[in-house]
């Protein structure tokens, strides 16, 4: 409420009062979205700091303020030296609007999808922007006639003269035209006050008599109240939620210089704890979806006739295939049910049940790995609302200080993005639990990956026996690849390779201290000395639909 009308009001007449006659000595940018401004009247000075991002809109008044020696930009140089006559709120706006002596006026825009800040040396004069993208804010001109304070909401009541301003022109607009709906002034927090007072079922008398009630006190309020609602730190006229303070109603500028440390202060806890849910939120639901799968898998192999059985049957009926034959019905005497097996007519059916026993020990190893892979998914997924548990019932986590330390401690750390990595580094790049996966493009890329870019800890991959890109996963000090971010790097190894389209791919795992390039060797092609291999099903994890 800190940028509702009803505030912006008491705090201009406030501002008026304290700062007429005083100059504007300093007009400048030293953040991005910040506009500072800097008044003087004599010895005395006074800072005003307007955030203009749409993120947080917000006029903050601090007490001092130190300009940064470096990366600070003057602006409005035409404001220098203009004398404050009067500050004004437009009404039922989100405007506040510095009157100066000889009729310059400065407007800063509070709306929260597009906030701004309006310089105009004159009535007729062309207007400066702090944002200069919001080119149509060039046509909102200063109201120099202001009307009176708002009157009594009553039901019958024609919506009052319009402002300027298109946000306050629709608000009357609305208040006119539908009897049972609040006042825009009093969307949000007087909003929601009112109808914990039970305004939606009362009749339209008692409707009229509440919003009337919370006018006034509005109007004059007896108390500002820092409080905590919906996870957010809140400056209200009226007690509402979880009731952190109670200021004086008569000081408007000193609960603002309350609010807006705390404010900032608890922002950046209350963003960080909501990026830390959204997280574990994503990790537990991909886990929990990975063993899903996995068990699924799994299902089929046990109740589908494996290799190493049908690989079996052929051996144990040879005499009774002719040669050249594309099938042949045998007696399954595992099941003592008639089995009907597919042959390639060019291959020997010795050959095919040597290839069956080959498969069939890949998929004893396959059941092994989806057997280890649900384990360790499961055990990720309860770890993950664990912790999200622990989000909600430590009471350390409530400040910003215990909750950076328990993220580190968890590992839970913020990474750079993959798209700024992949801005400074030429190979593909992915991000998989705060470790960066690189793909090379083609031999001369994997060249240059294996051997200028890889560390000899980082994790090399390859799909085995055929051409690919070669993978690299980054090392990092003191922690341990885990094993789903190789699983995620070798699947892509067999995407990015002939094994494209295999239904299991076996991808060579080694640290890149034992991959070395012989004398004379083709781009791309590299002798490895030691290696484990796992089998995956090629595929690009990161890929969204």
């Amino acid at each position: 409420m800190h940028t509702n009308y009803y505030f912006l009001r008491q705090l201009a007449s406030a501002l008026t009062e304290r700062l007429r006659g005083y100059r504007v000595a300093v007009c400048f940018s030293q953040e991005k979205d910040e506009l500072v401004i800097g008044l003087a009247n004599g010895t005395a000075e006074f800072w005003l700091k307007a955030q203009l991002g749409a993120a947080f809109p917000a006029l903050a008044l601090p007490e001092t303020f130190q300009r940064a020696r470096a990366n600070s930009v003057d602006l409005f140089p035409d404001l220098l030296g203009q004398q404050v006559e009067t500050i004004a709120a437009w009404p039922q706006d989100r405007v506040l609007q510095v009157n100066f002596r000889r009729g310059a006026r400065l407007l800063l825009k509070l709306y929260g999808p597009r906030p701004n800040a309006i310089f105009r040396t004159a009535p007729d004069a062309p207007a400066q922007l702090f944002q200069q993208k919001l080119l149509a804010d060039g046509t909102l001109c200063p109201v120099f006639a202001l009307p009176a304070p708002s009157i009594p909401f009553a039901p019958s009541i024609p919506p009052a003269p319009s402002t300027k301003s298109d946000q306050s022109e629709k608000s009357e607009r609305i208040r006119g035209s539908d009897p049972g709906k609040l006042p825009p002034p009093l969307a949000d927090l007087p909003a929601r006050y009112l109808r914990l007072n039970g305004y939606d079922p009362a009749p339209p008398e008692t409707k009229t008599r509440l919003v009337n009630q919370v006018l006034a006190q509005l109007e004059k309020p007896p108390h500002y109240y820092l409080l905590r609602l919906d996870g957010r730190t809140r400056l209200s006229l009226l007690p509402l939620g979880e009731v952190l303070a109670t200021l004086p109603g008569d000081d408007p500028v000193g609960a603002l210089r309350q609010f807006m440390p705390l404010a900032l202060s608890r922002r950046a806890l209350e963003q960080e704890t909501k990026q830390l849910r959204q997280l574990l939120e994503r990790r537990a639901a991909e886990a929990g979806t990975a063993a899903a799968h996995a068990r699924r898998r799994l299902h089929a192999l046990a109740h589908e006739g494996g290799y190493r059985h049908t690989a079996d049957l052929i051996m144990a009926h040879l005499h009774a295939i002719p040669a050249g034959a594309t099938q042949v019905e045998v007696l399954d005497f595992y099941t003592n049910q008639p089995r009907l097996i597919k042959l390639k007519p060019t291959e020997k059916p010795q050959r095919t049940a040597e290839n069956l026993y080959r498969k069939g020990k890949n998929q004893q190893i396959e059941e092994r790995q989806l057997t280890e892979r649900v384990a360790r998914r499961e055990a990720e997924a309860l770890t993950a609302l664990e912790r999200l548990e622990e989000l909600d019932t430590l009471p350390a986590l409530a400040e910003l200080r215990g909750l950076r330390a328990w993220r580190k401690q968890h590992g839970l750390d913020p990474v750079p993005t993959a798209a700024k990595a992949a801005a400074e580094l030429p190979f593909k790049v992915f991000e998989d639990r705060g470790f960066t996966i690189l793909v090379g493009r083609n031999a001369a890329n994997n060249d240059l990956l294996t051997q200028k870019y890889a560390h000899k800890d980082d994790l090399w991959l390859h799909a085995k026996d055929v051409t690919g890109s070669h993978v690299v996963i980054r090392h990092r000090a003191g922690q341990p690849v885990p094993e789903p971010v190789v699983e995620h790097a070798a699947m892509l190894a067999g995407w990015y390779s002939r094994r494209q389209h295999d239904s299991l791919c076996p991808v060579t795992v080694t640290p890149k201290k034992f991959v070395r390039k012989p004398k004379g060797a083709l781009p791309g092609q590299v002798v490895v000395e030691r290696e484990r291999v796992v089998l995956v099903k090629p595929g690009n994890p990161f890929d969204t639909p």
